[in-house]
């Protein structure tokens, strides 16, 4: 299977916990695109949203469609306007915008009004043999990168933007609310970035030990103790820097209150509710930047430029691995067991 037309594995989601593997054609790809041959894919929460309530914010499974964004591959059918070659392994962007607005030539290109994201249903994304994506999101993986590397550049571009969008400086004191992958990334990224000191919040004990494995100079658990009590005695003020990567409302509007006077604030964690109570007088009080994060822009050469430098490993992040066959049975597990899994990963064959 090298060729559009023919057939291809391919986990399609149906409805709620209706995940089937099954044999569809290999996408077209036009001459501006690569066909690219999926070697891993990282399961994502919004995939697990998706498979278990079959809907995320505006997007809802209304037909069958392939989830999965996190992925890497070797390319197999190359564009004929240019880019990456037969053969070459690539780490796929799937956020494709429309390269011609105001936004997109401004090099917000996530804002783009007419982005279309692979993943998002109706649009397929790559549990599956085979994705098609334009050729410039298409990013060049260098052989130092292996494939699980690969398929996390998608979420640590996540962190990469959001450490961008903070303003953060150097010997900094950073605290991330969320241990989960993107919090954990974020984690890694600030360090990356230059902060001297990082602390990491989460209700679960086993996250945040993971966490402190990883690097983490101070961990709080937030059903044990008060985190804006445990920050103010662990720095002189705050942190100069909160990310929530949590999405919970409490989460959320907890991080003023962590955040030192003059600090800031970024949100990456989509909500759990569209609106909830925010503690704007504390906002006011400390005069704190408040930033919102959308995905990423430019993001994925530098998450990229980070593994090949050998600046952060995200391969203890990698709780669980499944192979393509056993799509329905990861999907299954990581939906049912949250609090045993980070990221599971998803090989094309064992």
């Amino acid at each position: 299977m090298t060729a559009s037309g023919t057939s291809m594995r391919a986990a399609m989601l149906y409805a709620p916990r209706d995940l089937r593997l099954e044999h569809v054609s290999v996408p077209e790809a036009g001459d501006d695109d690569v066909l690219v041959r999926i070697t891993t894919n990282g399961l994502c929460g919004s995939d697990i949203h998706f498979y278990k309530e079959g809907k995320l914010g505006p997007f809802v499974v209304d037909r069958p469609y392939i989830p999965g964004h996190e992925c890497c591959g070797v390319v197999v059918q190359a564009a004929a306007s240019g880019g990456p070659s037969v053969g070459t392994r690539i780490a796929i962007e799937p956020g494709i915008p429309c390269r011609r607005c105001a936004l997109c030539k401004s090099g917000r290109y996530n804002l783009c009004p007419d982005v279309v994201f692979m993943s998002a249903p109706p649009v397929n994304g790559t549990f599956a043999d085979y994705a098609v994506v334009p050729a410039d999101f298409a990013h060049v993986l260098p052989d130092s990168v292996d494939e699980e590397s690969g398929a996390f550049v998608e979420p640590l571009a996540v962190g990469v933007q959001a450490v961008t969008r903070s303003g953060l400086t150097a010997a900094s004191t950073v605290a991330v609310i969320g241990a989960g992958p993107i919090g954990m990334v974020t984690m890694l990224v600030a360090r990356a970035f230059g902060a001297a000191r990082v602390i990491l919040i989460d209700g679960l004990a086993s996250r945040l030990a993971l966490g402190a494995q990883q690097g983490a100079d101070a961990t709080i658990n937030f059903r044990e103790e008060s985190p804006e009590a445990r920050i103010a005695e662990l720095t002189d003020g705050g942190a100069d820097f909160v990310f929530d990567a949590s999405g919970s409302a409490a989460g959320c509007a907890s991080a003023p209150g962590l955040a030192a006077r003059g600090g800031s604030v970024t949100l990456i964690g989509w909500p759990e509710s569209a609106t909830f109570p925010f503690p704007m007088e504390t906002i006011l009080e400390k005069e704190l930047d408040i930033h919102g994060t959308n995905r990423y822009a430019n993001a994925f050469p530098r998450a990229i430029a980070l593994l090949a430098a050998g600046k952060l490993d995200i391969h203890p992040l990698v709780s669980h691995r499944f192979t393509l066959d056993q799509v329905t049975d990861a999907f299954r597990f990581a939906a049912d067991n949250p609090a045993e899994t980070m990221k599971v990963m998803v090989r094309a064959e064992g």
